[in-house]
């Protein structure tokens, strides 16, 4: 995987940094996305510069390639799936505490209309 995912000799510096720290705010930044109630896409923008900041981590504390789309591209997507994930998770906490009438929680990334809202 070495070369594919990740420049860094260890997995574990790409775990780190793109999984954990990164991770962590692309979650931060999905759920404050949510909680304001703005567009899908502006977590998406977000998240894009957000991939540009952990590839410059990469870059100034081990020695990373700094301008790398392949790299650039691997860290926005991991950072655009725990983004969406937070953000997702975070809406349907919204949806079925703030419409509690009107919706029910179908998992944690999930919710449904509720049967007797249907009815009328």
């Amino acid at each position: 995987m070495q070369g594919i995912l990740y420049e860094e000799p260890s997995f574990w510096l790409f775990l780190l940094i793109t999984v954990i720290m990164g991770g962590w705010a692309a979650w931060m930044t999905g759920r404050a996305i949510a909680l304001t109630w703005r567009p899908f896409w502006t977590l998406i923008l977000y998240l894009f510069i957000l991939g540009a900041a952990v590839r410059f981590i990469h870059f100034a504390l081990f020695g990373g390639t700094l301008l790398s789309i392949h790299y650039y591209a691997v860290d926005t997507i991991v950072l655009l799936i725990i983004g969406a994930l937070g953000f997702q998770y975070r809406r349907a906490r919204m949806m079925t505490t703030q419409y509690r009438w009107l919706y029910e929680r179908t998992g944690p990334f999930s919710w449904r209309e509720k049967a007797s809202a249907t009815k009328g």
